[in-house]
């Protein structure tokens, strides 16, 4: 699988030796669906007219941005940089399958790095020991989101980050 990376996200993840932080890791051999942002507006408002946070969950948010993890998150996105993601797949794993989550949906800042990896990093362990997770990237990133929908449903969200990068 061969994943677009960004000219400032490559400055941002290379290693002391100046090797890109995801060569430590297996290449990728899933390539994760995409799930656009309306969709995920969709479950999330839908969650929330069930009673949000008593509501039962059946998908999981992923941020996997590091250090730029600014602006604000989607709202109920757990933050797992992609740096550190691929040795804790597993616990993830285990943890959604005894939460009943049935679709764990990642983004990045565009979606073209970082959550796209990390999904396929996620699909690959679910195909490995069979299991029924569904691992999904959402399209355009927290950017596309904001983008598309501002500060609606995005937990701390700050205007002065978007607005530098409009």
């Amino acid at each position: 699988m061969t994943v677009h990376v960004h000219e400032h996200c490559l400055k941002m993840a290379t290693r002391e030796d100046g090797t890109p932080w995801w060569t430590a890791f297996p290449e990728p051999q899933s390539v994760a669906e995409k799930i656009s942002a309306e969709a995920v507006l969709s479950l999330l408002t839908e969650r929330a007219r069930l009673g949000g946070a008593d509501a039962p969950r059946d998908f999981l948010l992923v941020d996997a941005r590091r250090t730029d993890c600014t602006g604000g998150t989607v709202t109920s996105s757990l933050n797992l940089p992609a740096h550190s993601f691929y040795p804790t797949r597993q616990i993830l794993y285990d943890l959604c399958k005894q939460a009943g989550i049935k679709k764990v949906i990642f983004y990045c800042g565009q979606s073209n790095g970082r959550g796209p990896r990390c999904a396929a990093w996620m699909q690959d362990y679910v195909n490995e020991v069979g299991g029924d997770l569904q691992a999904q990237v959402m399209a355009g990133g927290i950017r596309g989101w904001v983008a598309g929908y501002g500060s609606r449903m995005v937990d701390g969200f700050d205007e002065k980050v978007w607005a530098d990068k409009r």
